[in-house]
């Protein structure tokens, strides 16, 4: 037998009695459906994943595709469980509903957003992905999932249709117009860049009123981040590689060569003929074996339609248009030099600082490392071989320039005062 007071106690609280146990069971049934479906239909998935290439791919795991939709069930099995309990407000159980559908959509669309993460890592690993970037689309494609899952989000939580609030978006068109203004500007820059071939991730770009200077890493919706050559990140608008100009050295990595355009300085006065002697000294250099025959054969016949004893009509080799082949002939024989591509040495036109002898050719490589090396190798040479050609290397004075010659014109010392008294 039951006790009374306990049977009056069951009477009197039964309504709210059967409350509480409905909810009680509605969230261990809750809680029993997000851990059947976590620890058994989630460990299905993934064993079957795992037959696949994509089954044990850590970076497409951490997107957590699969855990996101598994929260999806104990909300949609409080939100039909809770009409089933009886005695509730219908207020509350409509606040819970509402909650619950709001919650439900929220986490299809970061579902969603990770779906889309993981097709951007899927894309990146094509070998032509860095021709065409994508990533700038799909953040777009997030945006309006995120738009629309808000719009139904808050629809849910007010318990009205979503046309109703839609309804009001045309009287707010300006003003979506220029709180999105940079949205807007960045997806047509967006698809101009992509359509154009503008850019793509992995080119070296300059843009010296942006500090940028290096190589792309990512081509986003907004953004574009350039990794400079000190490691530090530059991050530019997008719209800003549209609207301002800047520098692609792709077309240079991709010709398999990179161009070297330095000149050297000479000091003017030491431009003069070569006498017999100096020629025959030349003649030890290879590359000038056939351009001093050919010259000479060349001045010969010149100067043997001149009268004899006309020397002012003559011609004859000089220093610096020997050592100009010289060097044409020594850059056509050099192992790092691009031979298909353009190669000249010329004169510049005269300066104050001497005269300038401009070498303009292009490297076999595009490595920074090995492209410094060529050039330096190049030039040390000419420098060193220079005084062979009797040129020198213009030069401003120098402290102990300046020194040697005030030594020159040393005043004598002075007598002392009491001397020969």
């Amino acid at each position: 037998m039951v006790p009374d007071y306990i049977h009056d106690f069951l009477i009197e609280y039964d309504a709210l009695l059967r409350t509480g146990g409905g909810l009680i069971i509605l969230i261990l049934s809750a809680w029993i459906t997000n851990s059947v479906v976590k620890k058994l239909v989630l460990s299905l998935i993934r064993r079957g994943l795992s037959m696949t290439r994509y089954g044990n791919d850590e970076v497409l795991a951490q997107q957590r595709l699969i855990p996101r939709l598994a929260n999806v069930m104990p909300a949609l099995v409080i939100m039909v469980g809770i009409n089933l309990i009886a005695g509730l407000p219908g207020a509350l159980v409509l606040v819970v509903r509402n909650v619950c559908a709001a919650f439900i959509i929220l986490t299809l669309a970061m579902a969603v957003s990770a779906l889309l993460n993981i097709v951007i890592v899927v894309y990146g690993r094509r070998p032509d992905a860095h021709r065409k970037p994508i990533k700038g689309y799909v953040q777009l494609v997030k945006l309006v999932v995120f738009a629309v899952a808000a719009v139904l989000a808050i629809a849910a939580l007010m318990d009205r249709s979503p046309l109703i609030l839609l309804s009001g978006v045309g009287a707010l068109a300006a003003v979506l117009m220029l709180v999105f203004q940079d949205t807007l500007l960045s997806l047509v820059a967006s698809v101009q860049i992509s359509s154009g071939d503008l850019l793509r991730v992995g080119d070296w770009i300059e843009m010296p009123q942006m500090n940028a200077d290096g190589d792309v890493i990512d081509i986003a919706l907004h953004t574009v981040k350039v990794q400079n050559w000190d490691k530090t990140i530059t991050t530019l608008p997008t719209r800003k590689l549209i609207s301002e100009p800047f520098k692609n050295w792709r077309g240079m990595q991709e010709s398999g060569g990179r161009r070297i355009k330095r000149s050297l300085f000479l000091d003017q006065t030491s431009v003069r003929f070569l006498t017999a002697q100096e020629v025959a000294k030349l003649r030890r250099f290879r590359v000038l074996a056939d351009y001093l025959g050919n010259k000479e054969k060349e001045l010969a016949q010149w100067n043997g339609k001149l009268d004899e004893g006309d020397q002012y009509n003559a011609r004859r080799l000089t220093n610096l248009g020997t050592f100009r082949a010289y060097l044409q002939n020594y850059l056509r024989h050099h192992p790092g030099i691009h031979q298909n591509m353009t190669l000249l040495v010329r004169h510049m036109a005269p300066t104050s600082e001497g005269l300038p002898m401009e070498i303009y050719c292009f490297t076999n490589t595009v490595a920074w490392v090995n492209y410094e090396a060529i050039q330096a190798d190049i030039f040390d040479h000419l420098l060193a071989i220079m005084p062979e050609f009797g040129l020198r290397v213009f030069q401003s004075p120098s402290g102990s320039d300046l020194q040697q010659v005030s030594a020159g014109f040393a005043l004598p010392p002075l007598r002392a005062a009491n001397e020969g008294a």
